[in-house]
């Protein structure tokens, strides 16, 4: 049961199977239903704006066929009615929840400074913590010195130690299929939090839990929530 107990449950970009993904209604659905924490991609629109869609493109979730890096903020906001959310709105919509920040595309030290901003002025760096591979991760570390880092790692080799001592995650976010018993053993014996993405099942979750992960991000909040919630 201790597993369970401490157990973080993610939203995977809120609730997308009630509401549109990276939109506030899949948010605050996600919150109501359980999670204690919401992911969110994060990509910057032309004019420096951070906002949530995942793609590099409007097409899948708009069918609107344009790049979001040729559109400015208000571009965006009348192609999509105001659908896609700037972080700050995502923000001040999580009230005091967590929000895991994705960032999405080719991150460089200006969108992530941009970002950091953005949280800074939102009030937010106690609540928000960042994942993505170890570039992303790299700059967040070099721009803030006190940032949530959850390490996105693809592989069951693990990370060197010099890229560990670079980026000093708290975190490391595997794909939930790689994790197995003695992945788990190792990550926890570095001293790291485990954390998995994105088991859809409740067998997947089932297995999840009793391997000890720290955190689970699901697409299927609820399912994880009264999974955990059991007695």
């Amino acid at each position: 049961m201790g597993a369970m107990q401490t157990l973080t449950a993610v939203a995977h970009r809120g609730d997308p199977y009630r509401f549109r993904e990276n939109t506030l209604d899949s948010l605050r659905s996600a919150l109501d239903r359980g999670a204690d924490a919401v992911e969110v991609d994060v990509r910057l629109t032309r004019d420096g704006v951070p906002v949530l869609l995942h793609d590099d493109t409007l097409r899948r979730l708009w069918e609107v066929d344009r790049p979001l890096g040729a559109l400015s903020a208000d571009e965006l906001r009348g192609l999509t009615a105001g659908g896609v959310p700037t972080l700050a709105e995502a923000l001040a919509a999580t009230g005091d929840s967590r929000v895991m920040v994705d960032l999405c595309g080719p991150v460089g030290p200006r969108a992530v400074a941009r970002i950091l901003d953005v949280v800074r002025q939102c009030g937010a760096g106690e609540r928000v913590y960042y994942s993505a591979g170890a570039e992303a991760m790299l700059a967040v570390r070099a721009a803030d010195p006190a940032a949530e880092i959850a390490l996105t790692w693809t592989t069951l080799a693990p990370p060197r130690p010099a890229l560990l001592a670079a980026i000093r995650p708290r975190w490391l976010n595997y794909r939930f299929s790689l994790v197995n018993r003695e992945l788990a053993a190792r990550v926890h014996h570095d001293g790291l939090l485990l954390s998995v993405w994105t088991p859809d099942t409740r067998r997947s979750m089932s297995r999840l839990l009793d391997l000890g992960v720290d955190s689970i991000t699901t697409n299927r909040v609820d399912v994880l929530h009264a999974l955990r919630t059991a007695v």
